[in-house]
């Protein structure tokens, strides 16, 4: 991989268009999720606003097309991101913004702050473990007990592998369950608003 890709060339040309579809995924998933940013936790885009926002991601993908290796690490972070705001975003629509946030607000409130962090710290902990993996792969880390023969890019195959079936198996139990849901409803509602019978 080239360290600088001259503007204009092949190179600069996709590292760009990567970068538009990487900040665009999470710029369209912000949009969703609050369209009027109330509940946008970056304080600058909140400040930015829509537009101007807009602007300053298009001369991030323009200044750091220049560069692949940071346009990498930009794309991937903006796409882990994306992920993560679309997770909740169907729940902050329907719910609507404000009521979104009083509510997630006072569930916060009635958990133990060390079970909360406990669980902040594990999410993030466990998605830099898969993340240090791969850097420790691609680098040469101490990985010679598992692969004596340095077959790194096989290991990294694997990473990549296990992250298309996460979300493979995300998606199907979820649709799983959301079809169980749908289709068990009906007997649910006439047991739950069936009159109690009077002896």
């Amino acid at each position: 991989m080239p360290e600088f890709a001259p503007f204009g060339s092949g190179p600069y040309a996709l590292i760009f268009l990567v970068l538009v579809m990487a900040r665009g995924m999470d710029f369209l998933s912000t949009w969703v999720a609050t369209p009027n940013m109330v509940l946008e936790g970056n304080p600058i885009a909140k400040k930015l606003g829509w537009r101007w926002g807009l602007l300053a991601n298009l001369g991030i993908c323009l200044g750091f097309a220049f560069w692949p290796l940071p346009a990498i690490v930009i794309s991937t972070t903006s796409v882990l991101v994306a992920a993560r705001n679309v997770q909740s975003a169907w729940l902050m629509r329907s719910m609507g913004e404000c009521m979104y946030r009083d509510w997630h607000l006072e569930r916060i409130r009635e958990t133990s702050v060390s079970l909360y962090l406990f669980c902040l710290f594990a999410q993030t902990l466990l998605t830099a473990g898969v993340g240090m993996a791969v850097v420790l792969l691609s680098s040469g880390g101490p990985q010679s007990a598992l692969f004596p023969n340095d077959d790194r890019h096989s290991a990294l195959l694997a990473i990549g592998l296990g992250i298309v079936a996460y979300a493979m198996a995300v998606t199907f139990f979820t649709l799983l369950s959301i079809w169980r849901l749908r289709r068990s409803s009906p007997a649910q509602a006439r047991v739950l608003f069936s009159k109690p019978e009077i002896r």
